[in-house]
């Protein structure tokens, strides 16, 4: 683990270089980038909230956000994170560097179901996206947290809904169709799917 004012804990635990696979493409033999999902400690959750506000900027796109005094958007349910058993923080990690974050909990936000694992957050950093990384750090959650899943967009967020579904339909191996749901006059895309142990 590395030291928590340095990278969270991102890359090779034996202190080496991250390894990274190599996967054949027609060009030939290529290197895939070595992506790692790791919990968050307490102490991190100055890291992941510098992380919160790259991301709210991206969502204020679709969603009115106001910036406090400070400057910043700031998100209060963060010290929940380690407060509550049902919630879930985590960093993803690409080649030892960091990436983006991943927050779950259990209980939906849409549809009523407390059962239900929930991707509460999902966030990958601009110059990492587009090359298949959020979709693997995605499956890679799924399979630690077997059992029903939902993920909700917004409707307005229509690159979202194309990379989820996505995601989802390659680690369930089939097309997931998803609902909307109107809930405190927000309008969601929901995709319900189950990971199997």
């Amino acid at each position: 683990m590395a030291d928590p004012s340095g990278m969270p804990g991102i890359g090779d635990t034996n202190g080496g270089p991250s390894h990274r696979r190599k996967d054949m493409t027609q060009h030939g033999e290529t290197e895939s980038p070595h992506i790692e999902v790791i919990r968050a400690a307490p102490e991190q959750a100055p890291i992941l909230g510098n992380l919160l506000e790259l991301y709210a900027h991206d969502f204020s796109e679709f969603r009115n956000l106001e910036i406090g005094e400070d400057g910043r958007f700031g998100y209060r349910s963060l010290p929940l994170y380690w407060s509550e058993p049902n919630r879930h923080p985590f960093f993803i990690g690409i080649d030892g560097k960091l990436a983006g974050l991943v927050f779950v909990k259990q209980g939906s936000e849409v549809s009523g179901n407390d059962a239900v694992w929930d991707m509460a957050e999902f966030f990958i950093v601009r110059g990492c996206r587009r090359r298949g990384i959020g979709a693997r750090a995605a499956h890679e959650v799924w399979r630690r947290f077997p059992g029903q899943w939902e993920v909700r967009v917004m409707q307005a967020n229509v690159p979202a809904q194309r990379f989820w579904a996505r995601a989802i339909s390659t680690f369930t191996g089939e097309v997931i169709h998803p609902v909307r749901i109107e809930n405190g006059g927000e309008c969601w895309t929901v995709y319900s799917f189950e990971s199997k142990p």
